[in-house]
């Protein structure tokens, strides 16, 4: 059983998140298949959009602790790193459906799409801190940039969860939508993406975007700071305790 379902739908490629029994946790597998299913839609010229979501109710529960661990080198081959350097380089739209958990990664991921909608059973996370890890993806830039420093740090230094209520205040998604039809709902926003005129769509995407280069900057500095993260005496002693409750 393929852990990242693929179809394409009339110029949408809807990437599914398919771990169920580790809450859609990704493990390094997932990301070298999600990077390869994302640069072969960039590359494809029937592929004009993407859709992120995840099976059984759940978004993705973050990062697979005891993969990550397993492979914490974070050189620029490192399958996580490609994947997040990849969602920078994307010029195509990509709109996400978050039901469920939405746990580190699951929402910095977030900031790197055009459309997100989720409904009420959304719970987003960024327990980097509490992990004694910092944020990557860009989040340190690009979600104060987003909500404002006050409430990033909140979120970010307290690590604590917030529903989709709160994520809808923030702007960090589009819209609440009903559980029954939050997968239609994303996918037709995709396909109307699709739909509009490919250059001007990408250009006007490109143009909304103009600080590529400083968050990939701050990417570069997250993941230098993460790797040292992950060899701390803090951070160790937190991810033993949190494998111990897993």
């Amino acid at each position: 059983m393929s852990k990242i379902l693929v179809k394409d739908v009339e110029g949408v490629r809807h990437l599914s998140f398919n771990r169920p029994d580790k809450r859609n946790a990704l493990d390094l597998d997932m990301y070298r298949q999600l990077t390869e299913y994302l640069m072969q839609g960039e590359s494809d010229n029937e592929i004009r959009a993407f859709l992120l979501s995840g099976e059984a109710n759940c978004f993705t529960a973050g990062n697979d602790v005891a993969d990550f661990l397993q492979n914490s080198d974070l050189g620029p081959n490192h399958p996580a790193v490609r994947f997040l350097f990849c969602l920078l380089e994307l010029k195509k739209p990509m709109v996400a459906a978050v039901s469920g958990s939405a746990v580190g990664i699951g929402t910095t991921l977030l900031l790197h799409c055009d459309l997100v909608y989720a409904d009420n059973s959304a719970r987003f996370q960024l327990p980097f801190v509490n992990l004694a890890l910092v944020p990557e993806a860009g989040a340190s830039m690009l979600l104060p940039e987003l909500v404002g420093y006050q409430k990033a740090a909140e979120l970010l230094l307290l690590g604590d969860p917030f529903d989709a209520v709160t994520a809808c205040e923030l702007k960090l998604i589009n819209g609440l939508v009903p559980t029954e039809t939050l997968l239609q709902t994303a996918m037709d926003k995709a396909k109307r993406l699709a739909a509009q005129p490919p250059q001007a769509l990408q250009q006007t995407r490109q143009l909304m975007r103009p600080h590529k280069h400083r968050v990939q900057h701050q990417m570069h500095l997250e993941l230098e700071a993460f790797g040292e993260r992950l060899k701390s005496d803090e951070a160790k002693a937190r991810f033993q305790a949190f494998l111990g409750k897993a």
